[in-house]
């Protein structure tokens, strides 16, 4: 799906996981068959059961597990499962404070800011492999592409296991399409005619400026991904290649180049030249603060995470899906946030985690857990079947290809590739700013972004 990553330090992070697990082993760690009743390790020292903490973020789309744990305790009595849960803003610090107070969730994923390349960095996590072999596990049991599971490999040692993947895509109103008598953009991602340039071209036809922001529409809003991220749609890369050997730390970074300040500028032309995107403002004056405009029925085309699905069906006007327009990178042309479960390397009960995530995994659960959590993507390929036809008015062949496309042009979002990223996204917020409001050029504010990033990298 991807450019594939590789870390560093694989030899001290092997002692001091080798050492967790003895840990681990000590404290009675056991598989489900080992832990039954009569024999093996008590919470409070009765009935042979074990507790293993979930750790999530407090929201419907993912506090539905708990709908899934009565099914999983009935099939494993020597297993029960809490789910602990945070807000998305504290969802980092909580955990933190967790692992500091020897409370260590069990089961966990980067649901906050901080990402995986950060989790292992601080040595947070458990390898999975040896447990994986014990098991027998074979992600293609779960209908899990190999290609997603290389992702949360270092130097082949697994630390997580896909159970999401969000793409990057196009939703576009219907409605307005056909009041400019333009045709729909196409799902296919091999059709090379659809390129950024015709996407500006349809724009233009669909925006429309007044005086009376009621009947002020904008053809397309293209968010993309992360603020440091939207180069590589270009195919300028901010950081180097090395990022991906050396566990999410870059030797360099080019956010000064020409070729990033020039993707940059493609990108706020679209605002402030061709005039067919919404500037910040306009967008929270008609949807809100955290509203979308496109969902207000404002915008044309919407380019962003695969989230935006979610909504679809109560959206007043008739939506479509289609492929992320070429834009000059032949092997990248979606952002990708694939959600793994990982097990933390403090847990005292990992082989009893794993039953867990591999419940998860199957394909019954999977295809029920679109519907529980409102329409979250499944990594299980038979399930994405279901997911497919979940969306109403869109047709599911679309759903489809958009989604099998921009997961082969597909490549992992920063935020789970590179350390220190939740000061490097506060950063670039901050400083991009006064770019966003016209203030300042991205020729006065990206040599100041290059040297903020090699200041937080560096730390």
């Amino acid at each position: 799906m991807n450019i594939r990553r590789r870390r560093k330090g694989i030899v001290g992070m092997i002692l001091i996981l080798v050492a967790a697990m003895a840990l681990s082993g000590c404290a009675g760690g056991k598989s489900a068959a080992d832990t039954a009743p009569g024999g093996g390790e008590t919470d409070s020292g009765g009935g042979g059961q074990v507790t293993i903490t979930h750790y999530t973020i407090d929201s419907p789309d993912r506090t539905f597990i708990e709908q899934l744990v009565p099914e999983f305790e009935k099939q494993h009595p020597n297993i029960k499962v809490k789910v602990e849960k945070a807000p998305y803003e504290q969802f980092d610090s909580k955990l933190q404070t967790l692992i500091a107070g020897g409370n260590s969730p069990d089961v966990t994923s980067h649901y906050g800011y901080g990402g995986f390349a950060e989790y292992y960095n601080k040595g947070m996590l458990l390898d999975l492999t040896d447990l994986m072999k014990e098991d027998g596990f074979d992600a293609a049991t779960y209908s899990i592409p190999k290609e997603l599971m290389e992702i949360y490999k270092v130097n082949e040692q697994t630390y997580g296991i896909p159970v999401n993947i969000y793409v990057t895509l196009m939703m576009y109103n219907k409605d307005m399409f056909d009041a400019a008598g333009l045709p729909y953009p196409p799902s296919d991602y091999e059709d090379k005619s659809w390129t950024f340039d015709k996407m500006v071209e349809y724009a233009k036809q669909m925006t429309v400026v007044s005086d009376d922001i009621a009947k002020t529409q904008y053809g397309v809003d293209f968010a993309w991904s992360e603020r440091d991220m939207k180069p590589l749609y270009f195919g300028a890369e901010p950081y180097s290649k090395d990022t991906w050997t050396n566990g999410g730390v870059p030797s360099e970074t080019y956010f000064d180049s020409p070729e990033v300040i020039a993707a940059y500028n493609k990108l706020f032309d679209l605002i402030f030249k061709e005039k067919v995107s919404p500037t910040s403002e306009w967008s929270k004056s008609v949807a809100g603060q955290n509203g979308d405009p496109f969902v207000a029925g404002k915008i044309g085309m919407t380019v962003g995470g695969s989230w935006i699905l979610a909504g679809s069906n109560d959206f007043p006007f008739k939506v479509g899906v289609a492929a992320v327009p070429w834009g000059g990178n032949d092997k990248v042309r979606s952002n990708l946030f694939v959600d793994p479960l990982m097990i933390l390397k403090d847990s005292k009960h990992p082989k009893e985690a794993f039953e867990w995530i591999k419940y998860l995994l199957t394909d019954e659960i999977q295809e029920k857990s679109i519907e529980l959590s409102g329409g979250n993507p499944p990594v299980n390929t038979k399930a994405a079947e279901a997911y497919y036809k979940h969306f109403e008015g869109i047709e599911p062949e679309d759903v489809k290809k958009v989604i099998e496309g921009s997961t082969k042009y597909g490549f992992e979002s920063y935020n789970h590739l590179v350390v220190h990223y939740s000061q490097i996204n506060d950063m670039f917020i901050n400083e991009m700013q006064p770019i966003e409001t016209g203030h300042k050029t991205v020729e006065e504010v990206m040599p100041v972004i290059q040297k903020k990033v090699t200041e937080i990298l560096n730390r």
